[in-house]
């Protein structure tokens, strides 16, 4: 009779190129490993997507199945699902074990044979599920259980110059999605028509700088009228009309490293209460920028925007943050919220963070100026001030098109 294993290592083909050297992947680890000698951690047993990639360069589709990475002392090793064949193993720089589904929980023996039993295991909070973390109970049988959910998170949010390097190149693919965005605004043109434009151009962009990645997940968010009133409203078919607003949301995905370019705009022309809410908040944009530097809190940065928007009587009509941290993170997975800026997030600046600056104002249907008015741009703390690395030009100059 055939042996059907609970797991074994199909590492099929060779390596795949990945987005980093290896020595940055080691590097990440020995992090990883100091935060798991302060803390005691003889095991870690991540799942989400973020830290999985971060650690190990292999982002994981899901689809129903659970994935892992386990970190000990001497192990780094990705869990992967059967359906997968070989590709964890390639796109990843460590070792790969491949689970499969003939039984229930093979997922969690394939873990437990590189975590083993009775230690102190690190868990993301934020992610594990009730009922996973009561299976990683019962097969690791841990002595207790340690949330690294937000040491990790610190950890990536400090980028390596490696990873600058790249957010660099990915705010230019972005830039390239927004001229091709631009280019296709016309009246009678659909949303879906414009954004299919600056997702298409973006792919060929990505595909031309790095031709050993694999594609997956760019996007385009292309809103008119009352659709730009929330900054993540989903396409439409409507069609564009004179004297609408606009808003361009150009979001490029390399080797899951998400960076966006989001520009507010008006077809052929722009009344007078929309042109000065607009040119209200690109002043609080170039303000906010300023701010952005060493040694200072988020909240800080949130209190004074807040105060240049309420001289102005705007504050009323602020929806949300006013930017946040860049780096492996998507709408779909991973966020690293202790880089936000809000009033609530006391996180001080340091050089190597990569932040957006990205006020929005919205107004009802029922007042002048109505839509959502929104500016983006990524910038890197360096030793002394700001890096704007996004290139596509903002304001009334260069985005009243069509």
């Amino acid at each position: 009779m055939t042996s059907r294993p609970e797991f074994y290592r199909f590492h099929n083909g060779e390596k795949a190129p990945l987005p980093f050297a290896v020595s940055e992947y080691e590097t990440r680890l020995a992090g990883l490993r100091a935060i798991m000698a302060e803390t005691g951690t003889g095991a870690v047993v991540f799942t989400s997507m973020h830290n999985i990639a971060y650690y190990s360069g292999f982002l994981y589709c899901a689809f129903g199945r659970p994935y892992g990475l386990v970190v000990t002392e001497t192990d780094c090793v990705t869990i992967s699902a059967g359906i997968d064949a070989g590709q964890p193993w390639r796109r990843c720089f460590c070792d790969n074990i491949t689970y499969t589904d003939w039984q229930r929980d093979n997922f969690w023996r394939a873990v437990g044979s590189v975590a083993g039993e009775g230690k102190v295991v690190g868990y993301e909070g934020d992610h594990l599920t009730l009922m996973q973390r009561d299976k990683l109970e019962d097969f690791l049988k841990p002595v207790t259980m340690v949330d690294l959910a937000p040491a990790t998170m610190r950890q990536r949010m400090s980028k390596s110059a490696a990873e600058i390097a790249l957010i660099r190149q990915c705010t230019q693919v972005a830039d390239v999605g927004g001229y091709a965005i631009r280019d296709a605004v016309r009246e009678g043109t659909r949303e879906i028509d414009v954004a299919m434009a600056g997702r298409d151009a973006m792919e060929v962009e990505i595909a031309k700088r790095f031709p050993d990645a694999e594609y997956r997940d760019s996007w385009v968010w292309f809103q008119s009228g009352l659709n730009t009133d929330g900054a993540h409203n989903p396409v439409t078919a409507r069609k564009l009309e004179r004297g609408d607003i606009l808003s361009l949301n150009a979001f490029p995905m390399i080797s899951a490293y998400y960076v966006a370019l989001e520009r507010t705009m008006f077809v052929g022309e722009v009344d007078d209460a929309s042109l000065n809410i607009w040119q209200a908040n690109v002043a609080a944009h170039e303000y906010g920028m300023s701010l952005l530097k060493p040694g200072v809190s988020c909240a800080e940065v949130t209190h004074k925007i807040n105060d240049f928007f309420e001289e102005r009587q705007l504050l009323q009509y602020r929806t949300f943050g006013y930017g946040h941290s860049f780096g492996i993170l998507s709408h779909y997975y991973g966020r690293e919220a202790g880089l936000e800026l809000r009033e609530d997030i006391d996180t001080v600046l340091e050089p190597g963070m990569v932040i957006s600056m990205e006020p929005m104002l919205t107004l009802g249907a029922d007042q002048p100026g109505a839509g959502g008015y929104r500016e983006h741009d990524i910038l890197v703390i360096t030793e002394d001030g700001n890096e704007n690395i996004t290139g596509y030009p903002y304001g009334p100059d260069f985005n009243v098109v069509g």
